[in-house]
């Protein structure tokens, strides 16, 4: 099979690359690109591990083509450095003790922004819900869904 040329945003740089038809988003960002914050745990879409934003959209990127994200915006959690909203959510993180051995934080932090961002009124049963395609196997989830509520709950002072 022959490369493809493609060209997309990632993080807000332009990025054009020659990759193989059948090449993951996930392993064109860790190892074209050297974004190793986006971790592959199944590689089947189940464990949200490599969930990032593809046109504002959380997804997982071992499942998404490269190719078919010609042209698309790729937001990874490197993308999110400088973000307030994210470090909010990364400061609750911290103090609810919702990381533990850090492989499915990447994925976790972006789900958690994608709720927040979303779901502002957000319940601890929406909260779990929408945390179901997030798979941990440290925490229990109690420490990231009150992450989550404490994000909300300061939002909703704040306003």
């Amino acid at each position: 099979m022959s490369n493809h040329n493609i060209s997309l945003d990632v993080n807000g740089c332009l990025v054009e690359a020659s990759v193989e038809p059948r090449q993951s988003l996930a392993d064109f960002l860790r190892e074209n690109l050297a974004l190793t914050g986006t971790h592959l745990g199944c590689e089947h879409g189940i464990c949200g591990a490599c969930t990032v934003f593809i046109n504002g959209v959380p997804a997982r990127s071992c499942i998404a083509r490269a190719v078919s994200c010609e042209g698309d915006e790729i937001k990874t959690i490197e993308g999110f450095v400088d973000d307030p909203w994210m470090e909010a959510i990364r400061e609750k993180f911290s103090s609810e003790h919702a990381l533990q051995c850090g492989f499915c934080t990447p994925g976790m932090l972006v789900t958690a922004y994608d709720i927040t961002k979303r779901i502002p009124d957000a319940d601890e049963a929406r909260i779990r819900v929408e945390l179901a395609g997030n798979l941990c196997r440290c925490t229990g989830y109690k420490g990231i869904v009150n992450a989550i509520k404490g994000v909300l709950k300061d939002q909703k002072d704040v306003s």
